[in-house]
C-alpha cells in the first residue's frame, strides 16, 4: 500500500465569481523513498493539492474524491487524529520562508513547538533535539536563539525543513521550496532534501514550475495544466522527450548553457493558462496549442497509454506528427 494515495481529487473553490474549479480529477500515489514531481504554470492547482492532502483548505471549499495517508482517509479523521498526523505522517515545506515564519520568535521555539505538541519530551530535550535538526540542514546549532531576519534566504529556508523534519513524518511535501533563493543557494537546499529523502527513506513530493530543478530531484514527474494531469512518467524522459505539448512547450522554455542558439532564441509560450471559473470546451491547452486539430476544441481526453511507464491527455500521442 502507497504511503499517500490522491484519488480522483477534485477542488472547487467558491467565489464572487461562483465556484471555482482547481484542482479536476487528479489522482497520484507515493511510496515510501519514492519521489514524485509536480510540475506546471502558476494556477494549474499545484498548491491546491498540498493544501488539500493535509486538509489545510479553507473550510468553504468543495472537496471530493479521497486522500489516503498509509490507508487511512484524511477527510475521514477527526480533529486530534489529523492534528497529529499533519506532523508526524505528513508535513510541507511551504515557499518564502519569511512569510512562514514567525518573525518576532526566535526559531529554536518555532521548531521546538512541534516537538512538544507531539511526543511527550521535556523542554530541554525538545530544545536539544531543535538544535540536532539545525545541525541536520547545515546551520550551527548555537543559532538557535536567532530571530528570522537575523538569517539569511537561504538559512531560513532551511529552517523550514528543520520544522517539517521536527517529528519524523513519513511523507515531506514540498511546495516551491526553492522559488525565492538565488541559483547557489537553490542548488544546496536541493542536494540537502536529497540527501534527507535517501537518509530517511521519505516519500517526497516536489511542487515548482521548473522542469529542469524536478529532473535532477525526483524519479517521477507529473505535468499539470488547468487542475488536471495532462502527462506523467519518469521524469527524464518527460523533459527530454515529452509526449504533451504542453510538457513540449515546459521544457523548451530552458536554454541550454553554453548553446548560443539557444541562448539568442529562447522559446515560451503565448497567452496564459485559461481562468479555472470559465475553461474552454475541449481540451484546456487547445488555444495555446501549436498542433491543435479541430477536435481538440471539442474532445477533452484522460490520460492514456504513452510508452512504457507513461501516460499523457493527447488527442495526439501515438500520432505521428506529435
Amino acid at each position: 500500500m502507497s504511503l499517500l494515495e490522491v484519488r480522483d481529487l477534485h477542488v472547487t473553490y467558491r467565489s464572487e465569481r461562483g465556484e471555482v474549479p482547481a484542482v479536476r480529477g487528479v489522482s497520484l500515489s507515493l511510496d515510501a523513498g519514492e519521489t514524485l514531481g509536480l510540475a506546471g504554470e502558476s494556477g494549474c492547482g499545484k498548491s491546491t493539492i498540498a493544501g488539500a492532502v493535509l486538509r489545510l483548505l479553507p473550510k468553504e471549499t468543495k472537496i471530493t474524491g479521497q486522500v489516503l495517508l498509509d490507508g487511512e482517509d484524511v477527510y475521514e479523521m477527526k480533529p486530534g487524529r489529523l492534528r497529529a498526523v499533519r506532523w508526524t505522517g505528513a508535513a510541507i515545506v511551504f515557499q518564502g520562508a519569511l512569510h512562514s515564519l514567525n518573525p518576532v520568535q526566535r526559531i529554536g521555539k518555532q521548531i521546538t513547538e512541534a516537538v512538544l505538541l507531539h511526543t511527550k519530551v521535556s523542554p530541554r530535550a525538545a530544545r536539544a533535539r531543535a538544535q540536532d535538526l539545525l545541525v541536520r540542514v547545515g546551520i550551527p546549532a548555537d543559532r538557535i536563539d536567532r530571530y528570522p531576519h537575523q538569517m539569511s534566504g537561504g538559512q531560513r529556508q532551511r529552517v523550514l525543513i528543520a520544522i517539517a523534519l521536527a517529528c519524523d513524518p513519513h511523507v515531506l511535501i514540498a511546495d516551491e521550496p526553492t522559488t525565492a533563493l538565488d541559483v547557489m543557494v537553490q542548488a544546496q537546499v536541493l542536494a540537502l532534501l536529497e540527501e534527507l529523502q535517501r537518509e530517511k527513506h521519505l516519500a517526497l513530493l516536489f511542487i515548482t514550475h521548473d522542469l529542469s530543478v524536478l529532473t535532477h530531484t525526483c524519479k517521477r514527474l507529473a505535468v499539470m495544466y488547468a487542475g488536471r494531469i495532462v502527462e506523467e512518467g519518469p521524469s527524464e524522459l518527460v523533459f527530454t522527450d515529452p509526449q504533451h505539448p504542453y510538457s513540449r512547450a515546459l521544457a523548451a522554455a530552458f536554454p541550454t548553457i553554453g548553446d548560443q542558439s539557444s541562448r539568442m532564441n529562447p522559446q515560451g509560450l503565448a497567452g496564459d493558462p485559461p481562468d479555472p471559473a470559465s475553461l474552454p470546451s475541449g481540451c484546456p491547452f487547445h488555444l495555446r496549442c501549436a498542433v491543435a486539430t479541430p477536435e481538440c476544441s471539442s474532445l477533452d481526453v484522460e490520460l492514456r497509454p504513452a510508452g512504457e511507464g507513461r501516460a499523457a491527455a493527447c488527442v495526439h500521442v501515438g500520432a505521428s506528427h506529435v
